[in-house]
């Protein structure tokens, strides 16, 4: 059984994600590949304590990098959830 803190691996910070916690309520995590949406919505809920309206969900895969040499090496493939709250309620970014 998945634990809640081995599904949410880490918050998302980027200037995009951040106009959507001021604005949206929206707040972007990378999560466990194998997780499903219901799954992230109990994992959020239960860690930080808010209620969740909505989990929108992405796979971004690894893309192309080249080494020193002609070698082509691929960084690792990532799933982002996009989790938006009941208005009123946030979650504190320190």
């Amino acid at each position: 059984m998945k634990t809640a803190y081995s599904i949410i691996r880490k918050l998302v910070l980027t200037e995009k994600n951040s106009r959507g916690m001021e604005q949206d309520n929206r707040y972007c995590f990378q999560v466990d590949p194998a997780a499903n949406k219901l799954e992230i919505k109990q994992a959020v809920e239960r860690i930080f304590k808010v209620q969740v309206v909505r989990v929108n969900t992405m796979n971004r895969q690894g893309k192309l990098r080249r080494e020193r040499t002609l070698k082509y090496g691929r960084t690792a493939a990532v799933k982002k959830a996009m989790v938006t709250l009941k208005p009123g309620d946030k979650i504190e970014v320190v």
